[in-house]
């Protein structure tokens, strides 16, 4: 514009009068130019205002020539590049140093974003929506904040546990307590357990059932135990026998049928016929009488009550030698076993 004007003067009649005029014209010109190149400018620095001066038509020139300097990472609103009008304002908001501990790293960065999430978008950091952050995303940055970033994830992991097999015991009264047998092997089973597994940087921190499947039942061990209680008989072997009872015993030999109609016996190497209260013993039940010995409870008597057996002997003679005796019975099978 001043150039103009100097070329204009030039054209003008160079008398003394029009100096005085063109000089006078000049410095209006010059006052008016410099009067509207003259701005102010509210300046806020994180959230601290000033007022500065300037002839500058730039946001980066008003502040160069108040010598506010702006950092690399600094937020400044308008843009540097932005042109300036008389009272405008400029926002500047001034980047902290953040350190950051992540995926095995220290990092330490400069930011003026506003939040931790803000500044994990601007500088490039994938957070994902499980991971942990300390503080929280949403917490506003300040000077040499500490922030931590926990990397978590989680699988199915799946183990299979033994089944261990139960040993079971059955007793049999047919067999001597003594006698034990295994009639069945055990086989351990097998079953899957499916977990869901939360690691934290790579660790474990909890793992939760979540599916169970029994893929091979176990296969229980059954072992036959005796429960029954045995006699040594005369003959030198031993026998199974039930229920032992204390018996009162006289003998017979006159007969040679019983009340049920068999034949009466007497085999010292066999069974021989005794005489029984059926209500105590029934008749048909195969006992041991120790002195005696085998007998099958086949007849009956009218004296023969209670706990008195009468023992069938081949000669009155032997029944004689018997006589009155307190004997132990022992019932070895009952009738139809």
């Amino acid at each position: 514009m001043v150039d103009k004007l100097k070329n204009y003067l030039h054209r003008v009649k160079s008398s003394p009068k029009a100096k005085i005029l063109v000089g006078g014209l000049v410095i209006i010109g010059l006052a008016t130019t410099v009067f509207s190149m003259r701005k102010t400018v509210i300046v806020s620095i994180d959230g601290k205002e000033q007022k500065i001066i300037t002839y500058k038509g730039t946001v980066e020139g008003a502040l160069h020539d108040n010598d506010i300097e702006i950092g690399p990472k600094d937020k400044v609103q308008p843009s540097v590049n932005s042109e300036l009008s008389n009272n405008e304002r400029i926002a500047i908001h001034r980047a902290v140093k953040v350190n950051v501990a992540l995926d095995g790293k220290k990092l330490t960065l400069q930011s003026a974003e506003k939040t931790v999430a803000d500044m994990f978008k601007a500088e490039g950091i994938s957070v994902d929506t499980v991971d942990k952050v300390q503080p929280s995303e949403d917490m506003q940055l300040t000077n040499d904040m500490n922030i931590t970033v926990i990397r978590v994830s989680s699988k199915e992991v799946t183990e299979v546990k033994t089944l261990d097999y139960e040993t079971v015991i059955r007793n049999d009264e047919n067999l001597d307590k003594s006698v034990s047998k295994t009639v069945q092997e055990g086989k351990n089973g097998d079953k899957e357990l499916t977990y869901k597994v939360v690691y934290e940087d790579g660790k474990e921190v909890s793992r939760k059932l979540v599916a169970e499947k029994v893929t091979n039942k176990p296969v229980n061990k059954i072992v036959v135990k005796g429960s029954g209680e045995s006699v040594a008989l005369s003959r030198g072997d031993s026998v199974i026998y039930k229920k032992k009872l204390d018996m009162t015993a006289t003998a017979y030999s006159i007969g040679n049928f019983t009340a049920s109609g068999a034949r009466t016996s007497r085999n010292p190497s066999g069974w021989s016929t005794i005489a029984v209260d059926p209500n105590v013993i029934p008749l048909g039940t195969k006992v041991y009488i120790p002195g005696y010995g085998l007998a099958i409870a086949a007849d009956t008597g009218t004296a023969i009550k209670n706990n008195k057996i009468d023992l069938f002997m081949s000669s009155y003679s032997d029944a004689c030698n018997w006589g009155l005796r307190s004997v132990e019975l022992y019932i070895i099978a009952y009738p139809g076993q």
